[in-house]
């Protein structure tokens, strides 16, 4: 569902916050990734995304160095650890999983410091990139799924397999952020399969 590759948009993303802890705040990173339950097409398309439904969120805390586990059951949970984080950390977070999550909240998530890893790219480079293009050129892993094949297994109740993959979302994001902190870059591959870098700003390594 999120795993856009050089498509090309003629409006800008959404402004995230940038990647900045809030002032006097220890470094409570949590890492987020949501699946749903229906597809765009199963809603009437993109600007319906309040009725995708949340299947799983997965996040992973630097505050206590544990993934937690959410469905619908607990969702206000999973809001609650969002808000107390000092910066969340996503791959199309402010334009799909926040959007996702405002059907269980009326607060503004999108307030929350927030660095957005797509955004961010889409800024640099004028196009969207998946997180499979990123992590594959920046840290030689990939996906084991996709959005669909995560709806496939909410509808076959097949929970285990669903919260890995998403967990598996959450960890590559992790990485490919930690990298970029660190080096001042992420990468992907261009058409002609160059390696091309992507200046990052996520603070001191």
């Amino acid at each position: 569902m999120k795993n856009l590759v050089l498509s090309r948009s003629p409006e800008p993303p959404l402004r995230a916050q940038r990647g900045r802890l809030r002032e006097g705040a220890s470094e409570g990173i949590v890492f987020f990734d949501l699946e749903t339950r229906r597809s765009f097409q199963e809603v009437g398309g993109r600007h319906n995304i309040r009725h995708l439904g949340l299947s799983v969120a997965v996040t992973y805390s630097t505050a206590d160095g544990r993934y937690h586990h959410y469905t619908e059951d607990n969702v206000d949970e999973l809001i609650e650890e969002l808000k107390a984080a000092d910066l969340v950390v996503g791959f199309n977070v402010m334009s799909f999983d926040y959007e996702v999550l405002r059907a269980y909240t009326d607060y503004p998530l999108r307030q929350l410091p927030t660095v957005d890893i797509m955004n961010d790219v889409y800024r640099v480079l004028g196009f969207r990139l998946g997180l499979d293009a990123l992590a594959s050129a920046t840290l030689g892993t990939t996906k084991s799924a996709d959005g669909m094949q995560a709806i496939r297994w909410w509808r076959e109740g097949k929970m285990q397999e669903l919260f890995e993959y998403c967990q598996q979302d959450v960890e590559i994001t992790r990485q490919l952020y930690e990298f970029g902190r660190q080096n001042k870059y992420v990468q992907y591959r261009d058409r002609q399969w160059r390696i091309r870098r992507v200046p990052v700003n996520w603070g001191n390594g």
